[in-house]
Formats: structure tokens, C-alpha cells, sequence
């Protein structure tokens, strides 16, 4: 799916994007409040500026992806590997961690 297709089906109402490829996307800016996005694929995604406000990152791959200045306020992000992600300036009130981060 590219991210016109997510956006499209955001705007419509869908917030369930398990398992979702998103490889190097480019989602700078994007609203993505409340969405689904357990399980997906953001290695090397673009994700500065996005609102990601209560959205589910459980399991999601994230390593290479740029969060800097992204809103992730409530989200949930247990169950994931931070140690080459970008969060610089992220807001992360009420935000989920991974108990454990692990070192590769």
C-alpha cells in the first residue's frame, strides 16, 4: 500500500492497518491519530511532524525511522525495538515503551 492509498483510507474512516508495508515511506506531516499500525513494516520511514496520537506500534519494525517532532502522545509502542529510531523532540506523553530495548 502507498501512502496515498493509507491516507485515502484514513480520510474514509479505516484505522485498522495491521501489518501494513510502509518500507522508506514518506509520511512527513500526515495525520494518522487513533490508526492500527501493529505489526507494520516503517523500516526508513518518514515520519517528522505526523500526528501518531494513540496509535497501536506494537510489534512494528521501526528501525531507520525518523519520528523527530512527531506527536505521539498516547501511542503504544511496547513490544518494539528503539535503538535506531529517530525521536528527537517526539512527544511522548503517556506514550507506551518497550520495557526493554534491545542492542543489535
Amino acid at each position: 500500500m502507498n501512502t496515498q492509498e493509507i491516507l485515502s483510507r484514513y480520510a474514509a474512516g479505516q484505522r485498522d492497518f495491521r501489518n501494513i508495508n510502509l518500507i522508506a515511506a514518506n509520511l512527513r506531516s500526515v495525520n494518522l491519530s487513533g490508526a492500527n499500525l501493529s505489526g507494520a513494516d516503517l523500516r526508513g520511514a518518514n515520519l517528522t511532524k505526523a500526528n501518531l496520537s494513540y496509535v497501536n506500534l506494537t510489534q512494528a519494525t521501526l528501525t531507520g525511522a525518523n519520528f523527530t517532532l512527531t506527536n505521539l502522545t498516547s501511542a503504544n509502542l511496547s513490544a518494539i525495538d528503539l535503538s535506531n529510531v529517530n525521536l528527537s523532540n517526539a512527544y511522548l506523553n503517556g506514550t507506551i515503551m518497550p520495557s526493554q530495548i534491545s542492542s543489535t
